[in-house]
């Protein structure tokens, strides 16, 4: 199966889960079986995470099919480079992951209305693809308007939201979860289940830790 996980805005998350995913493979399973992509990348950032951290066995080019150097949206950058986004290449690579590993982890950029092209957004690319998808949203204040907000996108758009995780992106955000996003009132809103809830980690290098965050969320098997 693959799995996209998107988040309601940039620095949320994302790249906490999708390594505590790989994490929990590299721990308690095969990580031969597994594939990871980033749908395409702007700037240094998750790839070369995910190389120093993990022994992914794939082909590099699969793990980042299009990237471009300026930390901006991906059409802005492709003009800024002199090139066009060429989704094929993208999707050649999926095909190939998902031809070869029974299941594949794509983190997503920014939110489902994140532009991917001048006319695409992330939640075009989940729908026509066909992707499951995961909303990564951190607990901070606001965070309730953004998740019915592309809780809202993902429908209108056909999208299969699967599933909401809450990411602790400060060290106080434990203690104001019930203040800020409760996961009773966001799945009463959404009507979308809270698959849990990831901690305040200070670091990202840690796979033991990772790998237990991702072991405590409510995840069906087939996912992790």
């Amino acid at each position: 199966m693959t799995l996209l996980i998107v988040g309601t805005d940039t620095e949320v998350g994302k790249t906490v889960l999708t390594t505590a995913l790989i994490a929990y493979w590299q721990t308690y399973r095969n990580i031969a079986d597994l594939g990871i992509m980033k749908l395409m990348q702007a700037g240094v950032g998750d790839s070369e995470l995910y190389r120093e951290l993990f022994n992914l066995q794939q082909p590099q080019e699969t793990l980042v099919p299009l990237y471009f150097k300026a930390p901006v949206a991906p059409p802005i950058a492709a003009v800024q480079e002199g090139v066009e986004i060429d989704l094929g290449t993208v999707w050649q690579a999926l095909t190939q992951l998902q031809q070869t590993k029974k299941t594949v982890l794509v983190e997503a950029l920014g939110g489902l209305g994140s532009p991917v092209t001048w006319e695409l957004t992330v939640a075009d690319i989940a729908r026509d693809w066909r992707l499951e998808t995961i909303l990564v949203v951190p607990v901070k204040l606001g965070a309730i308007a953004q998740t019915v907000a592309n809780v809202a996108l993902a429908r209108q758009a056909q999208v299969k939201l699967r599933g909401i995780v809450l990411n602790c992106v400060t060290p106080d955000a434990q203690s104001r979860l019930d203040d800020w996003t409760p996961p009773e009132f966001i799945q009463s809103l959404t009507q979308i289940p809270v698959l849990g809830v990831m901690p305040y980690l200070d670091s990202a290098h840690n796979v033991d830790k990772l790998a237990q965050v991702a072991a405590n969320l409510d995840l069906p098997q087939n996912w992790q």
